[in-house]
């Protein structure tokens, strides 16, 4: 059976670092309410967080662009769901372009065969698929396939299609690319737990190729695992003004409950101390040590995931495939790898994968 692998990944990032202004706007959103401000101060030092990017400018003054953060989430008058999806059909595309430009396709790009898009901040039609397709300069002859509101998990589901279809076509050559703009979904709120789920989400985008050749990562199995009892502690609702997240605060239990019952079954049965890379999702810090708890893991398993996570934030979809891209640029050949998302469900989404022989050249990310 032929195997599929990850050759390249390429990721970008918006211009602007939303971080510490968020904070200051989250302290005002509260309004004065002495001990939640000091709460939600204290958890963000403790998120694990030091930048977060998106294409709303906080230092642009709000009547000198339409991209300025404050013209756009102007207290009193936060934008209807429409407002953001023209911010989303303007923006995402650049975004999507820059990433996939720095897979350095040249001519190869005229041998790809299939295009797979995960996102669950933004929809229109004609959609992404078209668009990126167009501004990259790809085969009009592609297959195209969009992914849609699968949350942070979608890009493991992607590259599960995308194994799939390698498999069944040896000669296929896969574009999967993953993009989200988690900043145009922040909501108007004095609600703390609110406030504090929109602490931890940025914006980005990974692109990566997957075909037959032997480079990179091969990807060997997957598995997905519904936690029972948990459909209400990760949902997400398209609204009036903006997508509505729920993310409770019993989500990191839940995930160490289930990663540590169900370590066997993800790893295939094999033992936790022959897995060399641990590609998690960093959801969140609390996330990532549930994990670190659940499978018993050395602090410095889940070194690339804390990286990424204060470095970036939490992009939904993309973010798995940030920690893999850091993973692709130096692993020894043959090493294993684990890697998992968490979202609605709540679902856990795992993948086998090893590097080849040839792992290929990791890129950094760039920035617009």
């Amino acid at each position: 059976m032929t195997e599929a692998h990850i050759n390249r990944i390429a990721t970008a990032v918006p211009p602007y670092d939303v971080h510490q202004a968020f904070i200051q706007f989250g302290h005002a959103l509260l309004g004065g309410n002495e001990r939640n401000s000091m709460l939600f101060g204290r958890m963000a030092e403790r998120a694990g967080i030091e930048h977060r990017y998106s294409y709303l400018n906080p230092a642009a003054h709000p009547d000198a662009a339409s991209t300025s953060a404050y013209a756009f989430y102007r207290r009193g008058d936060f934008p209807t769901t429409a407002a953001r999806m023209r911010l989303f059909e303007s923006q995402a595309p650049v975004l999507a372009a820059a990433a996939v430009e720095k897979l350095n396709l040249g001519a190869e790009r005229e041998r790809l065969t299939h295009i797979l898009i995960t996102c669950c901040t933004g929809f229109s039609a004609p959609g992404l698929d078209l668009e990126i397709m167009s501004r990259c300069r790809l085969p009009k002859s592609m297959e195209r396939t969009m992914i849609g509101f699968m949350g942070c998990y979608a890009a493991i589901n992607a590259l599960k299609l995308a194994r799939h279809i390698v498999r069944s076509e040896p000669t296929a050559r896969v574009l999967v690319l993953n993009l989200e703009l988690c900043s145009l979904h922040l909501q108007e709120t004095t609600n703390l737990d609110e406030i504090l789920s929109f602490l931890i989400f940025g914006d980005g985008c990974a692109a990566c190729l997957v075909t037959a050749d032997p480079t990179g990562f091969a990807m060997d199995s997957f598995c997905a695992l519904l936690v029972p009892d948990t459909p209400d502690l990760i949902t997400w609702a398209i609204g009036d003004s903006g997508f509505n997240m729920v993310l409770s605060g019993q989500v990191p239990g839940a995930i160490l409950d289930a990663v540590r019952e169900k370590s066997g079954q993800i790893l295939k049965g094999l033992p936790i101390s022959a897995i060399d890379l641990w590609a998690v999702h960093p959801g969140g810090r609390s996330v990532l040590d549930a994990v670190e708890r659940a499978l018993d893991l050395k602090p410095s398993a889940l070194g690339a995931s804390r990286d990424i996570l204060r470095r970036f934030g939490n992009m939904s979809s993309a973010t798995v495939m940030f920690v893999l891209e850091a993973m692709l640029r130096a692993p020894k050949a043959g090493a294993l790898g684990c890697a998992m998302s968490f979202g609605p469900g709540l679902i856990a989404e795992t993948m086998l994968f090893h590097a080849s022989s040839d792992t290929g050249t990791g890129t950094s990310t760039r920035q617009l």
